[in-house]
């Protein structure tokens, strides 16, 4: 992320400077023109200082990313207004800008703004169900019509609201479904963070059981420990706290998930993820003693671990949930066309994808991290069906 600091910067300057031509076309008002100029440049001069001062980025992040959305994204909209009217000024000697264009430009900035504000505000515990039914040749027949539930990245350190959460517990319970998975990220860095929710999540309930793997934010590796020991008595404790929840944590192990006189292999590995995240996943331990033949389900928390390893593995993993990104809780879906930045880092970022009758989910994430909010991508309930596919 540092490293995009400069071109960062240079969006905000560049979008700063088109934009100001409608404000001053607008008004003369030399407080608001210095205000304008005042704002930003705090707010560059924050970004600069949070990025060089890594002590400071926990707390600084959230409050900088989202003054950078709402100061940013509005004038990106804006924008394209101005260009329109900066061709046709081109062939008239570049007249004065009309103030009605400007005007024009503002009004539809202000359309994302209220929009952002509605994301940041109650868009953080607006849970959206999606629901999706797969289809195999080879599973048992027992789980024909089989449900799960997958959650992900439920970050509870960045909760605040009893209200919102439990909103999103009980529209988990009314799914219904068999068995309950999660991908996760269950703080954002220290177990303690789950201590006030332990009430709330123990109330999921599945009759088929509730399991869970691990995220790379599970593992304390982004704050600065006085020990290892301290560390790992952090990581402990947050097993144990999966267990109060009525969790069975798997840690690149497999078991079997029975009904009637059939079963499905249920995998979960640790976090395994692509460029500087750590490996600690291995499929290879976690399906040792899994018959060839079994259907099999992967927990694994982030989906690079799908492209770089699963589906070339010498085990057929029928289907693999992650979730680890969010979607950027940032982004547009709409009538089945989804978009975000997130897309540009990972080929899998949200939803499902499919790969030689091998298929991946991405979930949303239940909660939040870094922005106090979600802007279009909303947090998420998933709801997947198994059923068995008609010769």
């Amino acid at each position: 992320m540092r490293a995009r600091i400069p071109l960062i910067l240079l969006l905000l300057v560049t979008a700063d400077i088109y934009f100001y031509q409608a404000v001053e076309t607008l008004t003369t008002n030399s407080f608001i023109l210095s205000g304008y100029w005042l704002f930003d440049l705090l707010l560059m001069v924050g970004l600069v200082f949070a990025f060089t001062q890594r002590k400071s980025l926990p707390k600084l992040a959230p409050i900088l990313m989202t003054t950078l959305l709402l100061t940013l994204v509005p004038k990106l909209f804006g924008m394209p207004v101005l260009a329109l009217e900066d061709l046709t000024r081109i062939f008239r000697g570049f007249p004065p800008r009309n103030p009605l264009v400007s005007e024009l430009a503002l009004v539809i900035a202000t359309i994302p703004f209220i929009g952002l504000i509605y994301g940041l505000t109650r868009g953080r515990h607006n849970y959206q169900v999606h629901k999706e039914t797969l289809y195999f040749d080879d599973l048992p027949d027992a789980f024909d019509g089989f449900t799960i539930t997958q959650l992900s990245d439920i970050h509870s350190g960045s909760f605040s609201s009893e209200k919102g959460v439990s909103k999103g517990i009980n529209l988990v319970n009314k799914q219904n479904s068999d068995l309950i998975l999660f991908t996760g990220d269950l703080v954002n860095n220290l177990a303690s963070e789950m201590d006030r929710w332990i009430p709330f999540f123990s109330k999921l309930k599945a009759p088929y059981g509730k399991f869970s793997v691990l995220g790379n934010h599970d593992y304390g590796d982004y704050v600065r420990w006085e020990s290892e020991h301290q560390q790992q008595a952090n990581l402990n404790r947050l097993k144990n706290v999966h267990k109060e929840i009525g969790f069975n944590l798997l840690l690149n192990e497999a078991v079997p998930v029975k009904k009637e006189d059939e079963s499905v292999a249920l995998i979960g590995v640790e976090n395994w993820g692509k460029g500087g995240f750590h490996k600690y996943g291995d499929l290879d331990k976690a399906t040792r003693h899994v018959p060839d033949d079994a259907f099999k389900i992967l927990m694994s928390h982030d989906p690079s671990h799908w492209d770089a390893v699963t589906l070339d593995h010498d085990q057929h993993i029928h289907l693999t949930l992650s979730g680890h990104t969010h979607g950027m809780q940032f982004g547009i879906e709409l009538f089945g066309w989804k978009w975000s930045p997130i897309k540009y880092v990972y080929k899998q970022w949200a939803g499902l994808y499919n790969k030689s009758g091998k298929y991946l989910y991405v979930n949303r994430g239940f909660g939040f991290l870094g922005l106090k909010g979600r802007v279009g991508i909303w947090p998420e309930i998933t709801v997947l069906t198994l059923k068995k596919a008609i010769a």
